[in-house]
C-alpha cells in the first residue's frame, strides 16, 4: 500500500479530531477529540516508519500510545472531579479557576 492512502486517513483523523476540539462542549467529546488528533499522528509515524525502513518511528508511537493512556487517565479523573463539584460536563460551564 503506498504512503499516500496512510496519509489521506491520518488527515481525515487530524480535521475530524481538531474541528471536535474546536466546535464541541462536552469534555468527553474533547478528549476523545485529543484521542484522534494522536491517533493521526501515530499512524504517520508508522507509515514513514516503514516507508523509510526504520524502526524509530514505530517505537517512538509505543511511546505516545503510552502518553495518551497515561493522559486520558488523568483528564478522566480531573473530569470525575469536576463533576462532582459542580454537576456538568460542559467545558463553557467550568470556571473554578476564576477569582
Amino acid at each position: 500500500m503506498p504512503v499516500t492512502h496512510y496519509l489521506v486517513l491520518s488527515m481525515a483523523l487530524l480535521i475530524i479530531g481538531t474541528v471536535g476540539v474546536l466546535t464541541r462542549r462536552n469534555i468527553i467529546v474533547i478528549l476523545m477529540s485529543i484521542e484522534l488528533i494522536l491517533n493521526a499522528v501515530n499512524i504517520n509515524l508508522v507509515a514513514f516508519s516503514d516507508y523509510l525502513q526504520n524502526i524509530n518511528g514505530q517505537v517512538f508511537t509505543i511511546f505516545v500510545i503510552t502518553d495518551a493512556a497515561a493522559e486520558a487517565a488523568v483528564g478522566l479523573g480531573i473530569l470525575i472531579a469536576l463533576f462532582r463539584n459542580k454537576e456538568t460536563v460542559h467545558a463553557d460551564e467550568i470556571d473554578i479557576l476564576r477569582w
